[in-house]
């Protein structure tokens, strides 16, 4: 398994716990959607599993290591292996795009070729073949600060797969897209990952697109995993079960009746 959780859990530095009890495997080969309301605890789950949080209960086995018993330099070295695409890519303003994509790899990088890719970009084909893949090879010398927040994620994307990670998580990846070009990059990241042979995990409010393009579905509510199924297995009930109640009625309609048109498109 590239991925195993065992009974983990996260608690805050303020003392609230985001996490309990969570217990999932996920292999090479699979991509998986995690699903639930505003504060289910989502985002702290791929903070996790980039990394960027360790846990404070439980067994967390990435790639056959567990980061909390790993030294600095070891950590470094699997955090190199690991790509986090941000629901807001974290792109200085005033960097050109192709020093944003070629940022994938300072971690695999020395010192001092990282610090000259960062003036001089030493791979500018392999930045623009990752950007043609999202169809953004024209924007390659523009500036971060001159581009849509759409386009802006889709930099973000281009990174995460210049970087080419043994793992590939993602935090709402197309939130600043519209629906069509969400479609488009969703099935872009499905197609690459497996022709990589990586597992893919990303977290997404529109459950329609969680069901459409992701075998197997994460419901998480309340900071525990409610369901854990194939996509095609996941009934109103369960989605309901999710998301009602939750203190955000008009929210969890909305919710539930996408769900609904997916479910039912499903079935057509």
């Amino acid at each position: 398994m590239s991925i195993s959780l065992t009974g983990v859990g996260y608690t805050h530095p303020n003392g609230m716990r985001a996490l309990s009890d969570i217990n999932l495997s996920i292999a090479a080969y699979e991509q998986v959607a995690i699903i639930g309301s505003s504060g289910a605890g989502k985002t702290t789950l791929l903070k996790l599993l980039a990394t960027s949080l360790l846990s404070s209960s439980g067994d967390l086995q990435l790639l056959q290591h567990n980061p909390a018993q790993l030294g600095a330099r070891a950590l470094r070295q699997l955090r190199s292996r690991i790509g986090l695409i941000h629901q807001s890519p974290p792109l200085p303003p005033r960097q050109r795009v192709v020093t944003a994509v070629l940022a994938g790899r300072l971690g695999q990088w020395s010192l001092a070729r990282a610090c000259l890719s960062l003036c001089y970009p030493s791979d500018i084909e392999g930045a623009r073949a990752e950007l043609s893949r999202l169809d953004l090879a024209e924007k390659l010398f523009e500036r971060c600060d001159q581009v849509s927040g759409g386009q802006q994620q889709r930099i973000g994307i281009a990174r995460v797969l210049y970087q080419k990670p043994d793992i590939m998580l993602a935090d709402e990846p197309v939130s600043a897209m519209d629906p069509v070009l969400a479609e488009h990059t969703l099935s872009i990241l499905g197609s690459i990952a497996r022709e990589r042979g990586v597992p893919l995990i990303a977290s997404l409010h529109a459950v329609e697109l969680a069901l459409k393009h992701f075998p197997r579905v994460i419901g998480l509510r309340a900071g525990e995993v409610l369901f854990d199924k194939r996509a095609d297995a996941i009934s109103q009930q369960d989605l309901d079960a999710l998301y009602l109640n939750t203190g955000l009625d008009d929210t969890a309609d909305q919710y539930t009746a996408a769900a609904n048109n997916s479910l039912r498109s499903r079935c057509l």
